[in-house]
């Protein structure tokens, strides 16, 4: 058996990228990961690494090497981290599915993330944004459906970006979406959502197949019309809104989808159906947005829980008075 540690990480990728059906952006960052853990480890031992050298205490420093990594700004991120150990231990599932004897995966725990990174608008904050592109331009109309888009259907910006305008529609306000991993979803637009692309869609002349395209410049002779909107185009499109809305929040595309989950679950919604709206293949991952609600909660108790009014006789009352 080839223990080389490359070669297995190789056939991993393959296994990602054939068998998996993962997107090359996943592939790719898996690769990145497993392939710095690879030059730590060729550096500490001196040699090219086999299997054998990922054991508890060399990933226990390879955490401590990549903790001290830079990051964007300063050190590394709890978050960052933690997808160098979910892509090793992904990997090592892999070896063990494989029979390849190797480091238990479960002994290598993920970096708990504090909640409170969840970063969402509120509903207000929401209004704000999508009322910043201005309307009576083509490119405000564009912007504003992108905005009410996300909003309404929470589509990660990648997803966004691929939608071709005859998949969308307007009548049944539904399409689908294929999403990570080959996961099929449906989504739905809202009335607003739908009235704000119906609006822009009548302002397109070409029959180019993108839902979202540049209205600007020129490529190879050709209007830039026919060339799809980028998904950098469109985070930096809502950053520019974020800005001139003068939001507290760095919001992001994914910030905007953060916040339709927010909204539904506070709304009522259940976490199944977030789930099935959000695309998620566990459940777990949209549990990250409950700790959201505790807030409104808390305010729920102290409005309507008696212990917090007490009635003018009762006993705590009373005994206020007689001291």
């Amino acid at each position: 058996m080839n223990k080389d540690l490359n070669h297995l990480i190789r056939n991993f990728l393959e296994y990602l990228e054939v068998e998996r059906n993962c997107s090359k952006l996943t592939v790719r960052n898996y690769e990145h990961y497993l392939n710095i853990l690879v030059d730590y480890l060729t550096e500490t031992k001196g040699h090219s690494p086999t299997i054998d050298d990922v054991n508890m205490e060399s990933m226990r420093r390879f955490r401590l090497h990549i903790s001290r990594m830079p990051g964007n700004n300063g050190e590394m991120t709890t978050v960052t981290q933690g997808y160098y150990i979910i892509a090793a231990r992904s990997f090592l599932k892999w070896l063990v599915k494989h029979d390849v004897r190797a480091l238990e995966p479960e002994k290598l725990e993920v970096p708990k993330n504090n909640a409170k990174s969840l970063k969402f608008l509120e509903i207000d904050q929401v209004e704000r944004l999508l009322a910043m592109p201005m309307t009576s331009e083509k490119t405000g109309l564009r912007d504003r459906a992108i905005l009410e888009l996300l909003f309404s259907t929470g589509l990660r910006v990648s997803e966004l970006v691929s939608l071709d305008r005859d998949k969308v529609n307007l009548e049944t306000r539904e399409f689908g979406v294929i999403g990570k991993g080959g996961k099929a979803r449906v989504v739905f637009l809202s009335e607003r959502s739908a009235e704000a692309l119906d609006k822009y869609l009548k302002t397109r002349r070409d029959k180019y197949k993108p839902l979202f395209v540049r209205m600007s410049g020129k490529v190879e002779g050709k209007d830039a019309m026919d060339f799809r909107l980028t998904a950098r185009s469109v985070q930096k499109l809502v950053k520019k809104y974020v800005h001139k809305a003068k939001l507290p929040v760095e919001a992001t595309p994914h910030t905007i989808r953060h916040s339709l989950a927010t909204d539904l679950l506070r709304g009522g919604a259940d976490l199944r159906s977030i789930q099935e709206i959000l695309g998620h293949k566990n459940i777990s991952t949209t549990q990250i947005y409950t700790h959201v609600t505790d807030a409104r909660l808390r305010e729920v108790h102290e409005r309507y829980h008696s212990g917090n009014h007490p009635h003018p006789l009762s006993p705590i009352e009373n005994e206020k008075k007689e001291e």
